[in-house]
């Protein structure tokens, strides 16, 4: 029995080592080497009505709740996301920090990056955190007797998940 390559490579794992990350308010790109924390928690509401043969709680959805996102990335001199960055964690803010921000897997095919088709009503495997901005910066950590590349880190809260499929 012969199989199809195309149908049985649908099939495999996906990597999780390509992968994009875009802001709706940055025009530039931004490379970053780690996405962390994308996740989504439902509270768990008990109760027991008073008339209630059992004696077990009801339990109901409550609110859903979303944990913040740490993007770690090599340190860059010019960068549009470094400017969106320092709009959201400056003591002095103009305008709306609020954004959204698409991580997004990728396929790498013959050595350019390709959207990895999963999804078909819009053709990608991407979550979307919908009104984000920055609430934490970490510098590199400085050390000159080591050979390591400056990672600087960025927290980012968002209110609203969409995930993919």
């Amino acid at each position: 029995m012969a199989t199809d390559k195309t149908s049985a490579n649908l099939y495999y794992p996906l990597t999780k080592m390509n992968f994009l990350v875009t802001v709706d308010s940055v025009s530039g790109d931004a490379a970053f080497s780690e996405v962390s924390g994308v996740e989504a928690t439902v509270d768990v509401i008990e109760f027991r009505q008073g008339n209630s043969n059992s004696l077990a709680p009801v339990k109901i959805p409550g609110l859903v709740k979303h944990g913040n996102v740490t993007l770690k990335f090599g340190y860059t001199r010019s960068n549009e996301f470094k400017e969106w960055l320092q709009k959201c964690v400056t003591e002095r803010r103009d305008g709306d920090i609020r954004s959204n921000v698409t991580i997004e897997l990728i396929n790498i095919q013959d050595g350019s990056p390709q959207t990895l088709v999963t999804d078909t009503q819009d053709n990608t495997l991407a979550w979307t955190l919908t009104n984000a901005w920055v609430c934490k910066y970490t510098a590199p950590d400085l050390n000159a007797s080591t050979s390591e590349v400056a990672i600087e880190s960025v927290e980012i809260a968002y209110e609203e998940l969409v995930i993919p499929n």
